[in-house]
């Protein structure tokens, strides 16, 4: 089954900085594009480090004490001074799920998006993310009946009955074997735009019993 791609929610069009770019230079660009934070790249478009919002905060705080209390002054501080480093960036050929745990784990808004050499190529945010649970239920009721049921499973039409409602996905019906129903779980749950699944799906007959049974012949210490 298709899974959609941080390439395909991506933007390629992304404000960058470079290393020696003034601390008020990116704090305009910020506030010129509305954006949260910037990549740094080196002279290959790699990306070295981003500046946030936070960073360019927490640099204004620090540089608030008394004169006495802070190092020698050698000139204004630049992208490469405040930057978080190393770069937390995501590559265009993940998942989008695995994008979005990413940005939640780390506690972050946007993640820059590199090639397998890691040049930027793009920038991907949570609200981009979000797109991916805008898709229409009848999308999410095909992809579930056609994708799901008959090519991975090879469930009969019309043994399962398929209702989505705003992304929740409701499962009524029989299956021919036991083994099958995590499998459908776990396989609908993954799918782009579901938000959850209510399954009410039985099984015709139950092949668990016979695997466990021969798991077990298959333990038993020969005498």
């Amino acid at each position: 089954m298709k899974r959609l791609k941080v390439a395909d929610l991506m933007t390629d069009e992304v404000v960058s900085v470079a290393p020696g770019t003034g601390f008020k230079d990116v704090a305009k660009l910020l506030a010129q594009y509305d954006i949260s934070g910037v990549p740094v790249l080196d002279d290959e478009d790699r990306v070295v480090g981003v500046v946030s919002q936070t960073d360019l905060l927490a640099h204004t705080v620090s540089g608030s004490h008394p004169a006495e209390q802070r190092s020698t002054v050698t000139g204004p501080p630049s992208a490469g001074d405040v930057m978080s480093a190393p770069a937390v960036t995501v590559h265009a050929e993940e998942t989008v799920a695995d994008a979005a745990r990413l940005m939640t784990r780390r506690g972050i808004e946007r993640l820059p998006v590199v090639d397998v050499e890691d040049r930027l190529v793009g920038i991907v945010t949570r609200r981009d993310l979000l797109r991916m649970f805008l898709r229409p239920d009848s999308e999410i009721r095909r992809r579930v009946t056609d994708e799901v049921l008959t090519e991975v499973l090879g469930v009969p039409t019309g043994d399962v009955d398929v209702h989505v409602v705003d992304g929740i996905v409701t499962l009524d019906g029989q299956v021919e074997r036991r083994s099958q129903l995590p499998a459908l779980l776990t396989l609908v749950e993954q799918l782009d735009g579901v938000v959850a699944v209510a399954s009410r799906v039985t099984a015709r007959t139950d092949d668990t019993a016979s695997t466990h049974a021969d798991h077990a012949r298959h333990a038993m210490p020969w005498g």
